[in-house]
């Protein structure tokens, strides 16, 4: 059996700029046809996200209680589409008036972008990275008819072979995290690949790369020594999304912590700024025991304590956020070389 690689992301340092989810696009989804494909993007929560509502459709997917639903398909509204521009007319013709209302779009990628829940001044939002998580049970992989999806032995990383793929779009419809995409050129679906030429390079993702925050970890889950362990389960501060979902994601989420509330007169109350009970429909009911350990240890790194878990999130060395041990994973003479930056 081979090794996973994995990803953590603390939700406390992503700032939404984006940077992440540029650096996806012009890479990997810039062709005919990937108009509307964000393999990496960024969503204010709460928040109906990318697609539009694919928390909605996604209670309707994935595994439950060990069989595989479908939950449909997404109306081209819910991504969007592509609206023309006339730079030309405007610019360069002088036909057409800068100020004219064209037809509005009905919605897009970021469309609530900085858009706060609750009322003032207890409001508040955050921001959340997706991606492909790569699961260990991969409802895409299993909905396939002709088995155009795999999983790699030595990475564990959820491909689809563009030569095998006849647009079923099955694969589509079972994804509980509408990162599947569909691409009506060429006939196929396509999603993340965890950027798997630069793994076997040694070259981080490019999402990670470019993240101004190092607030993304990646390495190996099996690496005892590597960070992403740590935070999963040594630690146990790092949550998949949605774990009800079925499929045991192997992208990671520290949860944000926001100032807390203000009372009646204007001073801090015991109360979270982000109501518990949305952070367990996010990340399940171990939520709370991340929450105060996060906590525990600021307050230890506050007092002048050592704090292993902060210097860790804290990521004075950026580089550490990638770098893994050489690993020989036993019984298949596979060998992953450091990841670097």
């Amino acid at each position: 059996m081979g090794m996973q690689v994995s990803m953590v992301i603390d939700l406390n340092k992503c700032i939404g700029c984006q940077a992440c989810t540029a650096a996806c696009k012009s890479l990997w989804t810039d062709e005919e046809g990937q108009e509307s494909m964000l393999w990496n993007n960024v969503e204010t929560k709460p928040g109906p996200g990318y697609p539009r509502d694919w928390e909605d459709k996604g209670a309707q997917s994935g595994w439950k209680d060990g069989e595989l639903q479908f939950g449909g398909l997404h109306p081209d509204g819910d991504f969007g589409g592509e609206k023309p521009l006339n730079h030309q007319a405007v610019y360069f013709d002088g036909t057409a008036s800068r100020l004219k209302q064209e037809e509005p779009m009905g919605y897009g990628a970021n469309w609530d972008e900085d858009t706060s829940s609750g009322d003032y001044p207890n409001n508040y939002h955050f921001y959340l990275p997706r991606l492909c998580n790569h699961c260990t049970k991969p409802a895409c992989l299993e909905a396939c008819p002709v088995r155009a999806i795999y999983k790699r032995e030595e990475d564990g990383i959820v491909l689809v072979d563009q030569d095998k793929c006849q647009g079923t779009r099955l694969c589509n419809q079972a994804c509980p995290y509408d990162k599947v995409y569909f691409n009506y050129v060429t006939n196929t679906s396509q999603k993340c690949i965890f950027c798997f030429p630069r793994i076997e390079q040694g070259i981080a993702p490019a999402c990670a790369r470019q993240c101004p925050g190092r607030l993304r970890f990646v390495g190996f889950l099996e690496d005892r020594d590597g960070p992403i362990w740590k935070l999963v389960y040594e630690w146990k501060v790092a949550l998949p999304l949605h774990p009800e979902f079925g499929t045991e994601p192997n992208v990671f989420y520290v949860p944000p912590i926001l100032p807390p509330t203000f009372d009646e007169e204007g001073r801090f109350s015991d109360e979270p700024r982000v109501p518990m009970d949305y952070l367990r429909y996010l990340f399940g009911p171990d939520v709370d025991q991340s929450l105060i350990t996060i906590m525990q240890e600021i307050e230890n790194k506050k007092a002048g304590k050592p704090s292993e878990l902060m210097d860790l999130l804290i990521a004075r060395d950026w580089k550490s956020l990638f770098k893994i041990k050489d690993v020989q994973v036993a019984g298949t003479g596979l060998d992953h070389r450091p990841l670097l930056p």
